[in-house]
């Protein structure tokens, strides 16, 4: 077995991106993930374009939003509103060892799929809900967001300039971590289930999962009883670590420690900075840290952003340039570690798409890329035939029925 979950088969009941960002890392995992999606309508995150990846016949397809966290799966199409529809996925169940499903608290129980009406008939499943709020708390029953979670979880009040508005983080970033805790939770509960025979329910919520990655800023916190205060790029317990404007752009520069400090005077010629005694520790760095900053950008604006970084490098003292995206792409670190691939996708134009590869590296069970993100159902004979056995007769009657797309 050259894949960690291969036979492991994942009923997904997802869309948008946390619990899609989940069940595309068990995919990359080896894991067979069937995407459930309701008929002629599918993931919303579909239709979220521009960019939309360019068909054939020159019409655009899926956009590359829904790209970003689709692949390794199976998509049928399924109408769970239907009572067929809530049967099918009863009788696939009885093939697949989780269930993830994003639904409101309450809405997969009106359609009989709820973890108490299925946990009796499928004792070994795990069963995991994505939610803004998780099952239980004041909140439980409100829609859930990623830009909600950013601002009720705290982390748009350490993002931005001190001056200025709080800021949510560039992309989805409470989806994405709620997604991943998700997922680490689902292998737990499989290693659990393997061990005992029991399946469990797992409640993932992005706001929990959004204090929980407040980390050292949250601990800080707690420790001390202050509330912190935005800091733009710097850091509260480092300095200097921070963003400058070097003589063509700009460069990051993320001093650790007093040796490294001592390094970046004697390559910037900044004697006077090294015998300050304001200066001399860390925690005097920390208390005079307006000081500092307020000398350091002469200094920082000799220097083009390649010369601070390669001659910083040789030195041990962390440094690098603030990249553009497509300077990401170029970069010859990300393109060694081959973070972009290309996966033959059935209705682009070049017959292939771009993604984002997975950033784990194992030695004996790598991710693999199996499935390019599926058009809208465009595995729904394949798997009910595959997993259910049902002929051509009984899917055509489903289809007129419209259980099925």
């Amino acid at each position: 077995m050259n894949e960690a979950l291969a036979g492991v088969r994942v009923l997904d009941l997802t869309r948008i991106l946390a619990g899609p960002t989940c069940t595309q890392l068990l995919g990359d995992l080896g894991a067979d993930v069937v995407k459930v999606e309701r008929p002629g309508a599918g993931d919303d995150t579909r239709k979220w374009g521009p960019p939309y990846v360019q068909g054939r016949d020159g019409a655009t397809t899926e956009s590359a939003y829904y790209l970003c966290a689709n692949r390794n799966k199976r998509s049928i199409a399924v109408d769970i509103a239907a009572a067929e529809g809530q049967t099918l996925v009863r009788r696939l169940l009885t093939r697949c060892d989780v269930l993830v499903e994003n639904f409101k608290v309450g809405d997969l129980a009106r359609y009989g799929l709820g973890w108490e009406q299925l946990r009796h008939d499928h004792p070994r499943l795990v069963y995991c809900s994505v939610t803004g709020f998780g099952q239980t708390g004041p909140y439980a029953p409100r829609a859930g967001y990623d830009y909600l979670a950013q601002g009720l979880g705290g982390i748009m009040s350490l993002t931005g300039a001190p001056d200025g508005l709080p800021m949510k983080v560039g992309v989805g970033i409470a989806d994405i971590m709620c997604g991943m805790y998700a997922t680490v939770a689902i292998l737990a509960a499989l290693r659990h289930r393997d061990a005992t025979g029991e399946g469990q329910w797992i409640d993932a919520a992005l706001l929990d999962t959004q204090v929980a990655w407040l980390v050292n800023e949250g601990s800080n916190y707690l420790v001390s009883g202050q509330v912190p205060r935005r800091l733009g790029t710097e850091h509260s317990n480092i300095v200097p670590y921070n963003t400058f404007a070097s003589a063509d752009g700009f460069v990051i520069l993320a001093v650790g420690n007093d040796s490294q400090f001592q390094k970046w005077c004697r390559f910037a010629a900044a004697a006077d900075l090294a015998a300050d005694p304001r200066f001399a520790t860390n925690s005097l760095r920390i208390e005079n840290r307006q000081a500092l900053y307020a000398l350091m950008p002469p200094y920082m604006r000799a220097k083009t952003t390649a010369e601070w970084v390669e001659g910083l490098a040789g030195l041990g003292v962390p440094c690098g340039p603030v990249n553009s995206l497509d300077q990401v792409f170029a970069d010859p670190q990300v393109r060694a570690r081959g973070m972009r691939i290309d996966m033959p996708h059935p209705s682009a134009a070049g017959d292939t798409v771009p993604m984002i590869a997975n950033p784990l590296k194992m030695s004996a069970t790598p991710p693999s890329y199996r499935h390019s993100p599926p058009t809208l159902g465009q595995h729904t004979d394949e798997v009910l035939v595959e997993l259910l056995g049902l002929d051509e007769a009984e899917r055509g009657r489903l289809r007129r029925a419209g259980a099925i797309g």
